[in-house]
């Protein structure tokens, strides 16, 4: 559940506290997309908040294509 309104900028106490919720959800395996769903953020402010968290991002992935024969 949220503790504070959408479509404003977090600041002070709320953002870290949404910054560590955001690296939590990473840490257990959602995407950016799925965190930023669960928080009601962008996808790009959510993934600017796990930048701050000091986060290491996955790649992308996806199957590898392989060289045609």
């Amino acid at each position: 559940m949220r503790d504070y309104t959408t479509g404003i900028v977090l600041t002070g106490d709320a953002r870290d506290k949404v910054r560590q919720r955001a690296a939590q959800h990473y840490a257990a395996g959602l995407s950016i997309r799925a965190i930023s769903r669960a928080l009601g953020r962008s996808y790009g402010g959510t993934r600017v908040l796990l930048l701050e968290a000091g986060v290491t991002l996955r790649g992308r992935g996806g199957a590898i294509r392989k060289a045609a024969v």
